[in-house]
């Protein structure tokens, strides 16, 4: 039986609500209980169900109004709550639960009501008035509940400070936290970023015995795993007896985010059942670790085990893997997959494949879907404007940044740093100062390449103003900033000034750019022996060094011919740090060796290392040949020379002087004579400063 309540006065919907099943009261409780209009079940038990069913305003406001009416309302505490958790429960009522509350007398509001207010407020993110509605809770109504919900909603909201404060007035009051406190404790103390605050937390939970829920160990894990105690992280998670899927994902998150992506996988295939949250977590794993190979087949298999294609967001992610790999045809198969559910509607999308095209030098389909991207969306214009820059294209690239509706700091950033990496530095130098006139705030990549281009091709009084310009707008110097000041100061002739600004600031880096580029000027600029001590300096420091570092030290134990030396820092590169020599340290290797008058061990070392000698060895070879007089290494470095470039006329110039110095005219006759009859120049020197 249903029965239709439409109370006096206009309404225009009506609210069915049924009023079977309905408990009944019994003896004088039930004879003071008012009863359904035309009789029937007792109205309280049928206002508090039909309450707790409603899912519309309109339907709970006449019930509402009807227990007032009937005076339920001031007189039945049940009725009133129950009212007062309908407009709790629906968000845009929220003032209506506020105001029923207010407008309750004091003595009537019992706990069950102020818990009722304090979860609709902590709900809605009004976390200042749900802690002033605790505190004027009386002392005998604060229970488990209220500390609870306060301290788990300041967790999730970050406020951690808070969260603690709360909890350690529920411990003053002497009110038991149950898992779900605990749980919101450990979040909190979590965001603190310090392990002890995680072990406090994890201390009360082995005192209270609440470690054994499942909800608290979970927190636990992924608290423990965002202060960077894995290992603490690890041994709770083993502990465990039951865990869930949010646990297992919590310990994946952890080892992920620490760049283990081994132990990492080693969790993740023995998760029971795996979701989406676990594959995703996995993939993004190798992804971060540069494995794209395995992000795909984990994206693969995914897509069989869950049967989800991922979101846009993970596609993206996949898609940016493959352009920074040049995988083609999987950021195709990937493109497809994007087709098919829809996610090229997004702008971001668009840009990423862009990007994608562009960054595997497919310029005319970078170009077809910027055609079909939306105009509107300037990251586009910014994705095609920088593959174009990446195959060279500067005409194109300059017609684009002209046809640009609105341009933003990342599109001037874009066109500068194409410039000066296409070795156009006074192009950039114009464009950035066109830049500045033009409004823009130049951001880190601007103000780092600007500080290229003048490095290139400007002047010491332009740096110093670029400096300035840091130093008034109160830019933050990043490191690379800090690399780029050094690298301009020393290349424009004021080594004096990099060694000072590296010397003023060298307490603050905390990456190896700085150090490099002071390692490698001093070392150009003859400064050998302070370049050496600055690399032991660095070792005395948590920064590795990387294989930047080893050619600015080889080089400076090649221009003061320290032997010894350079061939000790040459073998710890692989044995100490792990970095695998380069054919530019190889190249310094024997410019040492070739120098020092080491020509037998020069050319045995060009004869195993894992790649070939380019036209640089080969010429420093040609270069102590001739210093030392060897005519047989002379020719052998110049066939290898004639090799690589059969124009290379300075390499014939340089034989013929092996040959005249050591008197054998004939040959110097026949060297002039090729270098006659094939036109070969000898290409004179220029400067850039005059």
């Amino acid at each position: 039986m249903r029965r239709s309540i439409v109370p006096p006065g206009p309404a225009a919907t009506q609210c069915s609500i049924p009023a079977s099943n309905v408990p009944l009261l019994s003896g004088l409780e039930a004879e003071k209980t008012r009863h359904m209009p035309g009789g029937g079940a007792p109205l309280a038990p049928f206002l508090v169900a039909s309450l707790k069913r409603a899912a519309r305003l309109r339907c709970g406001e006449q019930l509402h109004a009807l227990a007032a009416k009937s005076g339920l309302l001031a007189s039945n505490a049940f009725v009133r709550n129950s009212v007062l958790a309908f407009y709790a429960r629906l968000p845009p009522s929220l003032a209506s639960a506020r105001k029923l509350f207010d407008e309750t007398p004091p003595p009537l509001r019992d706990a069950a009501a102020r818990n009722t207010l304090l979860a609709a407020l902590a709900r809605a993110g009004h976390l200042d008035r749900a802690q002033r509605v605790l505190e004027e809770m009386p002392r005998g109504h604060r229970d488990t509940v209220s500390y609870t919900t306060v301290v788990t909603a300041l967790a999730r909201a970050g406020h951690a400070g808070p969260a603690a404060a709360v909890f350690r007035c529920m411990l003053a009051e002497d009110v038991v936290p149950n898992e779900v406190t605990l749980a919101g404790v450990v979040t909190a103390f979590a965001r603190h970023g310090a392990p002890a605050t995680v072990g406090v937390a994890h201390g009360f939970a082995l005192r209270m015995g609440l470690d054994g829920f499942v909800i608290v160990a979970t927190n636990l894990v992924h608290a423990y795993a965002g202060v960077s105690e894995l290992h603490f992280a690890r041994a709770v998670f083993d502990q465990m007896p039951d865990r869930n899927t949010i646990t297992w994902n919590a310990m994946i998150n952890g080892y992920v985010k620490a760049g283990m992506i081994e132990k990492a996988a080693e969790v993740f295939w023995r998760i029971p059942k795996r979701d989406e949250v676990s594959w995703v977590t996995m993939i993004d794993g190798y992804i971060r670790e540069g494995l794209i190979l395995d992000a795909l087949k984990a994206y693969a298999h995914m897509v069989r085990e869950v049967g989800s294609n991922g979101n846009e967001a993970l596609l993206v992610d996949l898609v940016k893997a493959c352009a920074q790999n040049s995988a083609i045809a999987e950021g195709q198969q990937l493109h497809s997959i994007i087709l098919k559910n829809g996610f090229d509607a997004h702008a971001f999308v668009q840009a990423t494949l862009i990007n994608f095209y562009g960054c595997c030098g497919i310029i005319g389909l970078a170009q077809m879907q910027f055609r079909l991207s939306d105009k509107s969306h300037i990251a586009s214009w910014n994705a095609l404007l920088a593959g174009l820059l990446r195959r060279g294209l500067m005409h194109e690239a300059r017609q684009l940044f002209d046809d640009m509706p609105e341009r933003d700091t990342i599109s001037w950033s874009t066109l500068i740093s194409g410039y000066v990496l296409n070795e156009c530095s006074d192009m950039a130098l114009q464009l950035f100062f066109t830049m500045l006139n033009a409004g823009f705030e130049p951001n880190e990549i601007t103000l780092a390449s600007a500080l290229s281009a003048v490095a290139e091709s400007g002047t010491l009084d332009q740096g110093r103003w670029i400096h300035d310009y840091i130093i008034n707008r109160s830019i933050k110097v990043t490191d690379n900033l800090s690399a780029g000041l050094i690298d301009m100061y020393a290349k424009r002739g004021s080594i004096s000034d990099a060694v000072q600004l590296f010397n003023h600031a060298s307490d603050k880096f905390s990456s190896i750019s700085p150090w490099n580029a002071m390692i490698c000027s001093l070392a150009v600029h003859g400064y050998a022996h302070m370049s050496l001590d600055l690399f032991s300096q660095l070792q005395r420091t948590d920064i590795k060094p990387n294989s930047i570092t080893f050619i600015g030290v080889l080089n400076a134990c090649c221009h003061t011919g320290m032997v010894t030396e350079g061939k000790q820092h040459f073998e710890s590169m692989t044995r100490q740090f792990g970095i695998q020599p380069t054919i530019k340290h190889y190249g310094c290797m024997v410019d040492l060796l070739g120098r020092a008058g080491y020509l037998e061990e020069a050319e045995q070392l060009v004869a195993i290392m894992p790649m070939k000698a380019d036209k640089v060895i080969w010429g420093s070879i040609l270069s102590a040949a001739r210093a030392q007089g060897n005519v047989g290494l002379g020719e052998r470095a110049s066939e290898e020379l004639a090799k690589l470039d059969q124009t290379h006329g300075a390499s014939k110039v340089a034989l013929s002087n092996i040959y005249a110095y050591a008197g054998h005219w004939t040959n110097v006759s026949v060297v002039r004579k090729e270098l006659e009859d094939e036109n070969l120049e000898r290409q004179s020197g220029s400067s850039g400063i005059v």
